[in-house]
């Protein structure tokens, strides 16, 4: 006679071969398998971790218990379930400007995370937004890691020992932006489809005049997109204006005279186009410039983490940094298995309105 928990994973196991269980669907929790079959949570916790031995579930902190994204084949699995064998340990490399908490701390973690779960050694490696230190840790890494999750510095060239290792075969997965016309996995927003969204909310409360504020675009495809996003939704309607030459926030290059500089650059802006009643801007530090310049007009941005680090939140995208981070990492991992993985993989992104007490 099958034990209690046996039962429960038969179950579990038929619903994945009959696809009324999915990669990636939510499992039911201890407590509702309790209910559910008659029995204590400690025998349904048990079933869990059975399935999560076996490689057929994975269970996530805080939020509960998922199917895994690659299923192993199902055809031969019979109850009692074996435990899969113990992953190779792997050894991955991050490569990134930089991390803070307005944009990439939240990233960092779900990568780290991540490769814990697979028993995967992670090394990080800081470019400091330069490029010829992004080629450097490349050029270093190869030779002792198994593959390479890289964000890309902001740059007018291509980072040409990055290129030649995509080309050369070698694992390698991007985040946060992709290289144009090279076959290599990158996953990130869509960049287009976010920063048109939030356009269109600034259109739709009112505002006819919009600037879009950044760094100079060329060959940075996460801010590129953006600007194409921000173009794209005033067909028909509105007026935009764009000021795309303010270098000051980007990683390395933050100084008190770049500052002074670009704070200068955005007051002339302003004079210039009074009409403009909302900015844009492409990421949060710059929106913070921007509003410390323009007090009375509304600021909008990606990712605004608001009070969490003392600053004002604003109407503003939130990606979706834990799920890319994942993602990264389990198309890397896919990658080293010999798998076949996609050239562009999209996380999801949300409108996030400013608080209520903030003056917009």
């Amino acid at each position: 006679m099958a034990l209690l928990y046996e039962r429960i994973c038969a179950h579990v196991l038929e619903q994945l071969r009959r696809g009324a269980l999915r990669p990636g669907d939510r499992v039911p929790s201890e407590m509702e398998l309790a209910a559910q079959f008659g029995v204590s949570r400690i025998t349904s916790k048990r079933a869990l971790e059975v399935l999560r031995e076996a490689g057929l579930v994975e269970r996530i902190r805080g939020k509960g218990t998922f199917v895994v994204r690659r299923l192993p084949d199902l055809t031969d699995l019979t109850v009692p379930l074996r435990p899969t064998p113990r992953r190779e340990a792997r050894s991955i490399a991050l490569i990134v400007p930089d991390m803070s908490e307005a944009y990439g701390l939240d990233l960092l973690n779900a990568i780290e995370e991540r490769c814990a779960e697979y028993n995967a050694h992670l090394v990080v490696r800081r470019t400091h937004g330069r490029q010829s230190d992004e080629e450097k840790a490349v050029d270093s890494l190869v030779a002792t890691v198994d593959g390479l999750i890289v964000f890309p510095v902001h740059g007018d060239f291509y980072n040409a020992s990055l290129l030649r290792q995509v080309l050369d075969g070698f694992p390698v997965v991007l985040v946060d932006r992709h290289l144009a016309g090279i076959p290599v996995a990158a996953v990130h927003t869509d960049n287009v489809a976010a920063a048109r969204a939030l356009t269109t909310r600034l259109l739709d409360q009112g505002h006819e005049h919009i600037a879009f504020v950044s760094p100079p675009p060329v060959n940075t495809s996460s801010i590129e997109d953006r600007l194409d996003g921000f173009r794209a939704a005033f067909t028909g309607r509105g007026h935009a204006y764009e000021l795309t030459d303010l270098r000051s926030t980007l990683p390395g290059s933050t100084t008190t005279e770049s500052v002074r500089a670009d704070l200068d650059v955005i007051r002339a802006f302003r004079d210039r186009m009074p009409q403009v009643t909302a900015y844009f801007a492409c990421e949060y530090n710059l929106a913070r410039m921007v509003d410390r310049i323009l007090g009375d007009r509304v600021v909008a941005c990606f990712d605004s983490p608001g009070d969490s680090i003392g600053g004002p939140p604003y109407l503003h995208i939130r990606q979706n940094q834990t799920e890319m981070g994942r993602r990264a990492v389990d198309l890397l991992l896919a990658q080293l298995r010999g798998e076949e993985v996609p050239n562009l993989s999209l996380v999801p992104f949300e409108i996030v309105e400013a608080a209520p007490d903030f003056r917009q």
